[in-house]
């Protein structure tokens, strides 16, 4: 039972997913009125596949990973100036949670993936013409499917 909660928690984030980066690519905002939900949703799911296993340990993990990426975005938020926004912020606690809810090796590719993702599509952006350096390019949709890439590859 807790692998096919697994199964579709990770097919609703998937769906979730292409719908957030879908706006964020027409809007550059990620509404929290989906993230939030979808947050806890992603927490129930890691909350009933434990009671069903009988072990915390996958809860545990996938707790630390929206933790951990939560903070690590928080932190590059921080940093970067305006140049990441806080809707990615918030998307990379369900990120994390569903990444390490499947083990480290996939947390670790996922976010690792995201910003590969985000490099290619700024490349493609400025040798395609269509942006300069300074043209904003939405994050949801890479930190999406570097997610998704993270859970196929592993």
């Amino acid at each position: 039972m807790p692998d096919a909660l697994m199964i579709v928690a990770q097919l609703g984030f998937c769906g979730v997913g292409a719908w957030l980066a879908h706006i964020d690519i027409r809007e550059h905002r990620l509404p929290n009125r989906i993230l939030a939900p979808a947050t806890a949703c992603l927490l129930a799911a890691c909350v009933a596949a434990a009671a069903f296993d009988g072990s915390a340990a996958a809860l545990v993990r996938a707790v630390a990973g929206g933790a951990i990426l939560g903070s690590a975005y928080l932190a590059l938020w921080a940093a970067s100036r305006g140049g990441l926004g806080g809707g990615d912020v918030k998307l990379a606690v369900p990120i994390g949670l569903v990444l390490a809810w499947d083990g480290w090796p996939a947390f670790v590719a996922g976010a690792a993936l995201a910003f590969v993702v985000g490099g290619a599509w700024a490349i493609g952006v400025l040798a395609t013409g269509r942006g300069t350096r300074d043209t904003h390019i939405p994050f949801g949709p890479c930190m999406v499917l570097g997610a998704v890439l993270g859970l196929c590859v592993t």
